[in-house]
């Protein structure tokens, strides 16, 4: 079983970072960026005191989506005078954040039964001290997704084999001769999901500022463990086996993978909206949401773009927060993943030559699908069949970033002015916000170079369409 898993999880792994290996630099509409920097330290930052020693068990939504998340933080910050009193304070209270949410400073193994598990080691979170003789500005637009650059800011794990090898959190700390800092976080989605990182940077900030924590963890993940005798009770097309080959549709190892992100403004969203009316089964009418448009224009224009046959069968999976869809809903401070994944599907003829509502119904629809049974019996299924998140052939996923606090975070130097992913997982498509206190949603991903120029068409026409209603 333990041969099993590293196969599956090596290649999804490896997807993830080959498309980034590839001899074209990404690049994305209107960056253009020179950052010039040096890292000055690095070491491994361990909990404060001692911590539970020994293995931490994971639950089976841990276990089926094993890629790495990168996101950057940038902050205006309050002078350069204040460089080593910022990284004194953000080193010193990640260390006491690290007390509670002891997980992050150890490694994943496979454990006997076959399933992933955290050694709770004390080896630490990898912290890295950087600076750069630049402005921030040189940056720009940090919501546009820009991996030559914006990686330069994140420690990310390059060159690991596998998942297992990969620190289920790192830290990169950023200094601008202008005063401007950049925090880059890299997770291991294996062990946390995007609430559960913000709710340890939530406790991290606030021991910061001296002030007590805000949320603690709930680390008992058998909250989530499987039924007896489990029990499948839907179907689970959001799954795939880990043993499966993926079609190939989007291979970064032959097609190096381009990156660009674009920008929704509310007008144009609302129109959509408008456009886009849903006739519930009792007749009345039901208004979609800002995700569910977003969510079917970027399917439909992917499906074109990567010329998918008319008879093929093309899914997209949503990753939708299951805390509040338990009955009773998880603990506050829950720490893991507790996201599922929604899967809406039909053949690529359908979905191109339908109305732009019939795209929509079946996102929503989806979306509807997630409920407490739906979730314990993807939990079960797991158990019985030990598969992956299906994000290989005609499958593309989509996530949203922008109900997630990362604007709330504040070390006592102000709150970030613009959080961004710094690169996006292969068939990962990331909804943001562009900026603190817009309105704008970023949307970023990659794709083949040929692909990325009709995609970018397709929405470009769109957005050009709607700004002129």
């Amino acid at each position: 079983m333990a041969t099993a898993i590293l196969k599956g999880t090596l290649e999804s792994f490896e997807h993830q970072r080959k498309d980034e290996a590839g001899n074209e630099k990404p690049r994305n509409i209107g960056v253009t960026r020179k950052l010039d920097m040096k890292i000055t330290n690095a070491v491994n930052v361990s909990p404060a005191r001692e911590t539970f020693s020994g293995l931490y068990a994971l639950s089976n939504l841990d276990q089926t989506f094993p890629y790495v998340i990168e996101v950057v933080l940038a902050f205006k910050g309050e002078g350069r005078g204040r460089r080593f009193a910022t990284m004194e304070t953000i080193r010193a209270s990640l260390a006491e954040a690290l007390v509670e949410f002891y997980p992050f400073a150890g490694r994943l193994v496979v454990g006997s039964d076959g399933k992933m598990a955290v050694r709770c080691t004390r080896e630490g979170v990898p912290f890295v001290e950087a600076m750069s003789e630049d402005d921030i500005g040189v940056l720009g637009d940090v919501s546009a997704i820009d991996p030559a650059t914006l990686r330069k800011l994140v420690k990310h794990s390059e060159g690991a084999p596998t998942i297992l090898e990969v620190p289920m959190l790192t830290v990169q700390v950023t200094t601008f001769k202008c005063g401007g800092i950049v925090l880059g976080i890299v997770m291991n989605h294996v062990l946390v999901d995007g609430k559960a990182l913000t709710d340890f940077v939530a406790c991290w900030t606030d021991l910061a500022r001296a002030k007590p924590p805000s949320v603690l963890p709930f680390l008992d993940r058998s909250v989530l463990c499987p039924r007896r005798p489990p029990r499948i009770d839907f179907p689970h097309h959001e799954y795939a086996p880990r043993d499966r080959r993926s079609e190939g549709i989007v291979n970064p190892q032959t097609k190096p993978l381009v990156y660009r992100s674009f920008c929704f403004k509310p007008h144009t969203l609302i129109l959509l909206k408008k456009v886009s009316t849903i006739t519930a089964h009792n007749g009345s009418s039901i208004v979609p949401t800002t995700f569910e448009v977003i969510s079917a224009l970027a399917w439909i224009s992917r499906t074109k773009a990567l010329k998918i046959g008319p008879h093929e069968t093309t899914k997209l999976l949503t990753a939708v927060d299951g805390r509040l869809k338990f009955d009773p809903p998880l603990p506050s401070g829950y720490f893991g993943n507790g996201i599922a994944w929604s899967c809406a599907e039909c053949s690529a003829g359908e979905l191109t030559h339908k109305p732009f509502s019939f795209a929509v119904r079946k996102v929503h629809e989806a979306l509807q699908s997630v409920t407490d049974n739906y979730i314990r019996s993807a939990i079960d299924l797991v158990e019985l069949n030990r598969v992956l998140v299906d994000c290989g052939g005609n499958t593309c996923c989509i996530s949203k970033w922008s109900r997630l606090p990362f604007y709330n975070v504040d070390f006592g130097f102000g709150r970030p002015y613009q959080v961004a992913p710094a690169t996006v997982p292969n068939n990962l498509i990331l909804v943001a916000s562009h900026s603190r206190g817009s309105d704008d949603l970023v949307v970023s991903l990659g794709l083949p170079r040929d692909a990325m120029d009709v995609f970018t068409k397709l929405i470009q026409s769109e957005l050009t369409l709607k700004s002129k209603l």
